[in-house]
């Protein structure tokens, strides 16, 4: 390998949320944030950005455009148009933005539970009304229920479907057909979707990312897909990302909410980290996501071998493993308090990703191999006492 995955850097007293918000003697793989530096040439470029010394205020470079449009094209066999795209500061804020654009504070918006916990917090920081059309579990695998999801579209309330594409926690990519159910649905009922895609990039194995987008053409539908390169390369600290969508009405109008939440420009230095990676960071990515699956086969046979209670979710897509532990008869909060206390390690209480997250935990593995042999022997010790 060209690069060293393996390498251990210490990051507590960094200012670090994973490693400096516990105890010393805690190993946290909770968040999603990884413990390996990011691309060479990333750091490369930043650095010769820093070097310059002046930090005026900036424009978008044109090789914004071009690199995202490249990468995607080079990466998920899907060109974009120059101008479906629209640079922003974040995943996160963008959502916001869409949200408070297009849905009012009495109207209703669909998660797909167990689902990242911020999508929770986003809508009800505004307001609105949580509609959950949770996903199906059985025999290991999750499926959307689409039955339910045609339910809760129909109801005139209902304005936006906020998805995670691929799925965080559960890892799950979703197949053409999973997109195509969706946007039939979602068209038929005037409900726009809005796909978060920032974990596109780490798909494992024969599995494919679909941009929603690229679903969503073939359809009278509202639609934008949110992109970014912090998750894949490691730099969430340093927030960049960008909206994609066919339809310029609905750029403008966002672009406007992101004005007045003044919130609508890029870090210029996050902008050359965006940049270095999409156009100089296909190998960096492919021996990372290569590292992360040897990862999640070690933690899947450790668990096989020493700790059977536990089922492994199948890992298609990111660095995040989703465990079924309700084996053990107790909360996932309980759980993860007794891993903390007796275990020294900090996973995730599935409880975060909503009520269907009951009896389930979220481990990292995006972590030097050594470290995950640790933190899988800690857990071991935690549940076998």
């Amino acid at each position: 390998m060209k690069y060293n995955f393996d390498k251990i850097i210490e990051r507590r007293g960094s200012h670090s949320v994973k490693w400096d918000w516990g105890k010393e003697d805690i190993l946290p793989m909770w968040v999603a944030d990884m413990d390996f530096q990011t691309a060479p040439e990333v750091i490369q470029a930043i650095s010769e950005k820093v070097s310059h010394g002046i930090f005026g205020y900036g424009t978008i470079p044109k090789n914004f455009h071009d690199s995202v449009i490249d990468w995607w094209e080079t990466n998920h066999n899907f060109r974009i148009e120059k101008d479906w795209l629209l640079p922003a500061t974040g995943v996160l804020p963008s959502i916001s933005a869409i949200i408070r654009t297009f849905v009012r504070p009495d109207e209703k918006i669909i998660l797909q539970p167990p689902v990242y916990n911020h999508f929770f917090s986003i809508l009800e920081n505004y307001g609105c009304s949580i509609v959950c059309n949770d996903l199906k579990y059985e025999a290991g695998n999750y499926t959307i229920d689409f039955d339910d999801l045609e339910k809760k579209a129909s109801d005139p309330k209902t304005k936006l479907l906020l998805l995670c594409n691929p799925h965080n926690p559960v890892g799950k990519v979703w197949t053409r057909e999973d997109l195509e159910k969706i946007a039939e649905i979602c068209s038929r009922n005037k409900v726009m979707v809005v796909s978060d895609e920032i974990h596109s990039d780490l798909i494992f194995n024969d599995r494919k990312h679909i941009p929603f987008v690229s679903v969503a053409r073939d359809y009278d539908l509202q639609s934008v897909t949110c992109g970014s390169p912090c998750k894949t390369f490691n730099f969430s600290g340093m927030p960049v990302s960008y909206l994609i969508s066919r339809d310029k009405a609905i750029l403008e109008q966002t672009f406007k909410t992101l004005e007045l939440q003044e919130n609508c420009y890029p870090n210029p230095i996050a902008m050359e980290a965006l940049m270095a990676a999409y156009t100089k960071g296909y190998e960096w990515k492919h021996e990372l996501k290569n590292y992360l699956y040897e990862n999640f086969i070690l933690l899947e046979n450790f668990c096989s071998e020493e700790l059977p209670e536990i089922k492994v979710i199948p890992l298609e897509a990111t660095y995040l493993v989703w465990l079924d532990c309700r084996a053990f008869g107790i909360t996932s909060d309980e759980l993860s308090k007794i891993l903390l206390m007796k275990g020294k390690v900090w996973l995730n209480s599935g409880t975060m990703y909503g009520k269907s997250g009951e009896g389930f935990l979220r481990i990292n593995i995006g972590c030097p191999r050594a470290v995950l042999k640790e933190g899988l022997e800690r857990l071991k010790k935690a549940l076998k006492e």
